[in-house]
């Protein structure tokens, strides 16, 4: 990847959709395929490429804030 820093804009749509723009893909080396992980720090939206070969590191259940009480826990230990 280049050392250069790059900086770019993009309106999030209706679908809450937004293009990476050309630069920061290029820069990037970012191709159709290709896995981007995001998270929230400080406030901020960080989005970074996953390496060749990763996974999906996401947890379907950690959304589900609701559901991890210790009376859940104990609820669902022997299952």
């Amino acid at each position: 990847m280049s050392k250069r820093n790059s900086s770019a804009t993009a309106r999030v749509t209706s679908r809450f959709q937004a293009v990476i723009p050309k630069a920061i893909r290029d820069q990037a080396r970012i191709k159709p395929g290709d896995l981007l992980h995001y998270r929230v720090e400080n406030g901020r939206i960080v989005v970074e490429k996953k390496p060749a070969g990763a996974g999906f590191d996401f947890d379907p259940f950690g959304a589900f804030v609701e559901w991890q009480s210790a009376e859940d826990d104990r609820a669902f230990r022997d299952l």
